[in-house]
């Protein structure tokens, strides 16, 4: 590991005042990430700068009945907080999917949010990747993709987000707080992260020196359920081969209030708006369902080995609607 200064702000101004003074500084929170690439030589900033200290781990709720998660509240305690299991069931099961509990209990909600996308290439310093070094190349389009992207990619970057977290944030229409050089702004979760385009070296739309706050929810729709289900190569301790984060309401038999997001598929969690739109309005049945999977997954690109991924993540999206409108649907 390359030497690298370290210091531990006590104040949000603090630490972003310590970034700008520095280029190439980064922010660290758990570190499960970053320390990695650090380790493995994919990342080497000069200083580190220590977000523990800052009074960003509350769990609260709003006065318009959502929720606001501090940047450094612990994955592990937002998954057990009794206004997230409640409200919230998609969220804290896509916490519990994720990584192991001794991961959990060190990952945050804002490096959860800025974990940089998991690729081979990507992690291997002795290999070309435009993520990496620009214009280096994209060695796994012919290379080894069966894990990577089906949607959004481009010529450049086939590389997939890892989060599960994010999957069910974007899907309850969450926002990230951000506080920066410029002042302080939200963006959505579902327009957080980008695509890869030409500059997949870019994984979100954060500005250089600006540091995550915060994650506030909305009140959930009345009436509605969530889930998160997650398809992966083992029962633990895997990134998501395809994963869907679902929010329903059913009334008299026809849904209401649809949102869809899928993990696993993209450089993003990828909220699935075309199958929405299928969805609101109609009969809650499996036809609905499959045309609404269908409508989303219609745009898939999938590369040699991962063609799987389409037809998984159609039957995930089918099972969770399915099970959410039998336990949503308030008939009589």
């Amino acid at each position: 590991m390359k030497p690298f200064a370290y210091v531990r702000p006590e104040r949000t101004e603090e630490a972003i005042d310590r970034f700008a003074a520095q280029p190439g500084a980064r922010f660290l929170a758990g570190g499960t990430n970053l320390v990695d690439l650090m380790k493995l030589g994919v990342a080497g900033p000069p200083l580190l700068i220590d977000i523990n200290g800052l009074p960003l781990d509350a769990v609260e709720e709003t006065a318009a009945g959502g929720l606001r998660i501090g940047a450094t509240a612990r994955n592990s305690d937002v998954a057990a907080h009794p206004l997230v299991r409640v409200r919230y069931p998609a969220l804290s099961q896509a916490l519990l999917a994720g990584a192991s509990p001794q991961l959990r209990n060190a990952a945050t909600t804002g490096g959860n949010l800025l974990q940089r996308t998991r690729c081979p290439y990507f992690q291997d310093a002795s290999k070309p990747c435009n993520k990496r070094a620009p214009g280096s190349g994209c060695p796994a389009r012919e290379g080894v993709h069966r894990d990577l992207a089906v949607l959004g990619h481009s010529a450049h970057c086939v590389a997939t987000h890892p989060s599960d977290m994010a999957v069910a944030l974007a899907a309850l229409d969450a926002e990230v707080r951000l506080r920066g050089p410029a002042g302080e702004r939200t963006v959505p979760v579902a327009e957080f992260h980008r695509l890869p385009g030409d500059r997949p070296d870019r994984d979100t739309v954060i500005e250089d020196g600006e540091l995550i706050t915060g994650v506030t929810l909305p009140a959930p729709p009345s009436g509605a359920r969530g889930a998160y289900r997650k398809a992966r190569d083992r029962a633990s301790y895997a990134f998501a081969l395809a994963s869907v984060a679902a929010v329903l309401t059913v009334e008299d038999g026809r849904i209401g209030h649809a949102a869809l997001a899928f993990g696993g598929l993209a450089h993003k969690p990828w909220r699935a708006r075309a199958a929405e739109e299928v969805l609101r309005g109609a009969p809650a049945t499996a036809e609905t369902y499959r045309r609404a999977a269908d409508a989303e997954l219609a745009a898939a690109e999938p590369l040699r080995d991962n063609g799987f991924k389409v037809p998984l993540a159609r039957n995930l999206a089918v099972s969770v609607l399915h099970d959410l409108a039998s336990r949503t649907d308030t008939t009589g």
